[in-house]
């Protein structure tokens, strides 16, 4: 998914060997086992991703929004 996203040509960079220790593609990546939010940005814009974390940083009392 990130990888078809990549608008800076990180990944392809990580394949061809220039950047080493690319999170999935040299270097492993490691799914949470409990992740306390998956936002699937396939299908929700930018604007309601920034609400829904908003919303769970208030709730964790993390971040206030007056």
């Amino acid at each position: 998914m990130c990888e078809r996203r990549d608008p800076k040509g990180q990944y392809k960079k990580a394949r061809a060997g220039i950047i080493k220790n690319y999170t999935g593609i040299s270097a492993p990546y490691e799914e949470p086992e409990k992740p306390d939010m998956v936002i699937d940005t396939e299908n929700f814009d930018l604007e309601s991703s920034v609400v829904k974390v908003s919303e769970l940083l208030e709730k964790s009392n993390i971040l206030y929004i007056k």
